[in-house]
């Protein structure tokens, strides 16, 4: 997410400047303008490579947020005015920015605004796609069966979220272990092999005298090399936070073997869910498709979603707009294209989302039983192969001895 600086004239006249975080400047015109305000100009905030006091600010974390969802849905259903709600939630929070953030909430319900303009004032906590959830909810008087059909989405998503995380967790550590390992081996362990052979005038064969020369490179280098790679990687962290940039790398994730299906996938059970429960809350198909794109989390697929919404506001249906995209699979195009010709978009839309979803947790699976022997694999050998080039000397001279 890109930090911006917006100047905003909110529905009650006023003008005011506030920061915000968006996937691009498009987006976050989009969103402001669909939550009211009108925008006077959006600038970038300078620094933000070297700056980045706004990711320490405390939020709502995915569990913590369900979680208020949820007593927040009980509390509606018990039938207690909106006051009391916020009431009953703040008794029972730790002081903190939340809690400060729902006592401002509270103040302007209690000064006449709606709820989903109070939380739209605060998007660091409440997304965009939850504020026009529940303005939807606030219009159709059905608030609590908006707030639970976002719940369950907001459930599906984690669960996925956390199944990702999870595949990744263990690759990740081992590739920490392998690391460690050859990196203490080459950097302690050889050079003093090293110093034993010179001191015995050994003649040493081709693979030990390979490996130690790659370990005096490594280790001479060493203090040049660890300033260049802190040094590439901001280079390459604010190229990535460029307009070029980002969407030169989110094009290469989609390339990539296999990972380039997993990330496709995920993109479109994101949209397809995101799609459908906006559907759901009551929310026009611009609209939901606007707020979608912004969960594809990739900058490629969300300018060819731009083009297609803009074509669907021309009167194309949107199976036929998310075709010429280029990027929905047939499957997932021919399920669409039924749901809008039998009135049931939203329900083919879930089912798109769980097919995809289910192809994800395929893969992941996939991934991590590949993963598994293919790094223990490669940390024996690389383990072994040093361990084998610097005793081979040994035992050559333990044969000449004999």
């Amino acid at each position: 997410m890109i930090s911006y600086l917006c100047k905003i004239g909110t529905a009650d006249g006023r003008v005011v400047e506030r920061e915000f975080e968006a996937v691009n400047r498009d987006l976050l015109k989009e969103s402001l303008e669909e939550q009211g305000f009108h925008v006077f100009h959006i600038k970038k905030k300078a620094f933000q490579v070297f700056s980045r006091k706004d990711s320490f600010r405390p939020q709502f974390s995915g569990r913590r947020f369900l979680s208020f969802n949820q007593e927040l849905l009980v509390l509606f259903r018990s039938g207690l005015p909106i006051l009391q709600v916020l009431d009953t939630i703040t008794e029972r929070l730790e002081p903190g920015r939340i809690l400060d953030v729902l006592r401002e909430i509270r103040e302007d319900i209690k000064g006449g605004g709606s709820l989903s303009e109070a939380f739209g004032k605060f998007p660091r906590f409440f997304p965009p796609l939850y504020v026009a959830s529940v303005k939807a909810g606030e219009k159709t008087g059905d608030l609590p069966v908006t707030l639970g059909r976002y719940i369950l989405y907001q459930k599906r998503v984690e669960a996925l979220k956390a199944k990702v995380k999870g595949a990744a967790f263990y690759p990740i550590l081992l590739s920490i272990a392998v690391i460690v390992v050859v990196l203490f081996l080459m950097l302690f362990v050889v050079p003093r092999f090293t110093q034993i052979y010179a001191d015995a005038n050994a003649q040493l064969p081709l693979i030990t005298r390979l490996l130690i020369g790659f370990t005096e490179t490594l280790t001479t280098s060493l203090p040049f090399a660890v300033p260049g790679l802190i040094a590439g990687g901001l280079a390459l962290r604010m190229f990535a936070r460029t307009e070029q940039g980002a969407l030169l790398f989110d094009r290469i994730k989609l390339r990539l073997p296999f990972f380039g299906k997993l990330f496709g996938d995920y993109a479109i059970s994101s949209f397809c869910r995101t799609f459908a429960t906006t559907l759901s809350s009551g929310i026009p198909v611009v609209q939901s498709m606007q707020m979608a794109r912004g969960t594809l989390n990739n900058r490629l697929l969300e300018n060819l979603l731009v083009a297609a919404t803009r074509k669907v506001e021309e009167g194309m249906t949107i199976s036929t707009s998310l075709e010429q995209t280029g990027f929905f699979p047939t499957l997932a195009l021919r399920m669409i294209g039924v749901g809008e010709t039998t009135g049931a978009l939203a329900d083919m839309l879930n089912d798109v989302a769980e097919y995809y979803e289910d192809e994800v947790e395929r893969l992941l699976d996939r991934l991590t039983t590949l993963v598994e022997p293919i790094m223990m694999m490669t940390m024996g050998l690389l383990i072994g192969g040093i361990i084998v080039a610097m005793y081979v000397p040994i035992f050559q001279l333990g044969s000449t001895v004999s």
